[in-house]
């Protein structure tokens, strides 16, 4: 029994490594492609221009599933639970890779900034100087929360296909809200700055 015990802790031990690098390897890929640290190819698809509107879908696909699944396993439907979470995974998944693109190709836009290079009359000026706190608030904790969360969700995963459901219980109680309000915030964080998409 102590040496499965022992077992188990190396285990876990080792998938902790193996989360935390490909966490932080997530990070550098998109730090150095939203930086532009690659050349941007002069010609793209025009698809790409779709891609912020896709990830706003997929994140309010993932909102809704996340809920629903707390929903199954408050009425005991492990099965339901686990499809649920599985979605809302592949889904998260896809959106880190339509993200990452969508960012690499598109030049950035800055709240605020006038669509079609109009000129913003003083009183929408006034507004959008208002509300701009309050979008970078949300927007730099929808960041920082996204770093934070994805270790704890492969964690979750890892705990919950291993079956330990103490582990998991454990640290779903930090990242399953965590993760809900990461998408949440990405659908009003598109929200509020479509608008000045220059595309």
């Amino acid at each position: 029994m102590e040496t499965q015990e022992l077992f188990n802790k190396q285990n876990d031990k080792t998938v902790f490594k193996i989360v935390l690098g490909i966490s932080i390897l997530i990070c550098i890929v998109v730090v150095v492609l939203n930086q532009k640290l690659i050349p941007v190819p002069d010609k793209f698809p025009d698809f790409i221009f779709k891609l912020p509107l896709l990830n706003a879908i997929l994140n309010g696909s993932c909102s809704l599933l996340l809920i629903a699944s707390l929903w199954a396993i408050k009425k005991r439907n492990i099965v339901l639970h686990k499809k649920l979470n599985l979605t809302a995974f592949l889904l998260s998944s896809l959106f880190l890779i339509s993200y990452v693109t969508a960012h690499y190709f598109i030049p950035d836009t800055k709240f605020g900034d006038s669509n079609h290079n109009e000129v913003l009359e003083s009183s929408e000026l006034l507004i959008v100087s208002g509300i701009r706190p309050i979008y970078l608030t949300i927007l730099l904790s929808h960041i920082f929360l996204a770093v934070i969360v994805l270790p704890m969700i492969l964690l979750s995963f890892y705990y919950a296909l291993k079956d330990d459901r103490v582990k998991h219980k454990k640290i779903t109680r930090f990242s399953y809200p965590l993760w809900l309000y990461v998408t949440v915030t990405g659908v009003i964080v598109y929200a509020m700055i479509s608008p000045y998409y220059n595309y």
